[in-house]
């Protein structure tokens, strides 16, 4: 007995929808353009010194403003963050962005920029603050992220001291917004 085998024919070619989708872009990735705000009561900063691991001094910083704007090109994206309050004796301090990296399938926020006192004759340290996308819709923007900066530069350039008798490495920034459309 023999066995005849059934005629071949190539496999059929398997379609993807998503091989059909147009490449994603930063639109995809980040609410629409626009200007926004955190609304005093939706927005935390936290500021920590640290040795190592350990923390040393954790302070709870006001948040005076919080300013976020999208732009068709992600390089014209700016953050800009001012902290102040009787956590930080009255002083100053300022992030600002210039753009926005979406890494990580747009799940996380890349942020290169500077951070600063309230005195524009003094020189920025540069920092990059790593924001994790909670939620995003199109008018609205949930983060939650940090930053880490060497203290001694940041002292040596700003003058900006949380306490002059808590030893520390680094300044660690924490920050959660719930950035909203103002226009």
């Amino acid at each position: 007995m023999t066995t005849e085998l059934p005629p071949t024919q190539p496999l059929p070619v398997h379609t993807s929808s998503t091989a059909t989708l147009p490449p994603r872009t930063h639109h995809d990735r980040l609410p629409r353009p626009g200007a926004y705000t955190a609304a005093a009561n939706r927005r935390i900063a936290e500021l920590t010194y640290r040795i190592g691991p350990l923390v040393t001094l954790r302070r709870r910083a006001d948040v005076e403003k919080a300013a976020l704007t999208i732009a068709p090109d992600p390089e014209d994206c700016v953050l800009s963050l001012a902290l102040g309050g009787d956590a930080l004796g009255g002083d100053l301090l300022t992030f600002v962005s210039t753009t926005i990296e979406p890494v990580a399938g747009g799940t996380r926020l890349r942020l290169p920029g500077s951070l600063g006192t309230g005195d524009a004759s003094l020189e920025l340290v540069p920092a990059t603050l790593l924001l994790r996308v909670v939620e995003r819709t199109d008018g609205r923007l949930l983060v939650l992220g940090t930053a880490r900066v060497p203290y001694g530069p940041l002292r040596r350039t700003t003058g900006f001291a949380l306490s002059r008798t808590r030893p520390a490495r680094h300044l660690g920034l924490l920050l959660a917004a719930e950035f909203t459309c103002t226009a």
